[in-house]
């Protein structure tokens, strides 16, 4: 982006918005991002995306897991749903299920299912351009590489 100054200027005003954003549970949040960048396989967004959830405290452990959420026991149900919604979006064509949406709805309420499915299309975005763009891991994980 640092060829695009002007595009580079309109995608850091979006990310600063949406950090500001406070609907979902960081947590939740942290754990969408990471399942869609994992299951687009990015992974410069795989190794980025850990940094930024290590440091906002989600632990290594669980970081760790993402990849194997289906079988891991460090995820609570609700975390599950989150893990296979943004699994479901990341498909082609889309997995997602009125089942999923209603089941997300009830549980986190409407708010935060709005902000769920924009940040997981926000990272579709991320993911779909650093892998298109053959961006890799720059080492922000170095401590603990979450595979991609």
């Amino acid at each position: 982006m640092g060829h695009h100054p002007s595009l580079l200027l309109t995608v850091g005003r979006f990310e600063q918005r949406l950090a500001r954003w406070d609907a979902l549970d960081p947590r939740l949040k942290h754990l969408a991002v990471m399942g869609a960048a994992h299951a687009i396989g990015c992974r410069w967004c795989t190794d980025f995306g850990y940094w930024l959830s290590a440091t906002d405290g989600l632990s290594e452990d669980v970081l760790r897991d993402v990849p194997t959420w289906r079988t891991s026991d460090r995820f609570t149900p609700v975390e599950r749903q989150v893990l296979a919604y943004a699994e479901a979006m990341c498909a082609t064509p889309d997995e997602v299920t009125d089942e999923m949406v209603a089941a997300l709805d009830s549980a986190l309420g409407t708010r935060a299912l709005v902000e769920l499915t924009m940040m997981v299309a926000v990272e579709n975005q991320r993911s779909r351009f650093n892998s298109a763009l053959g961006l890799t891991s720059q080492g922000f994980a170095d401590r603990c590489e979450v595979p991609a």
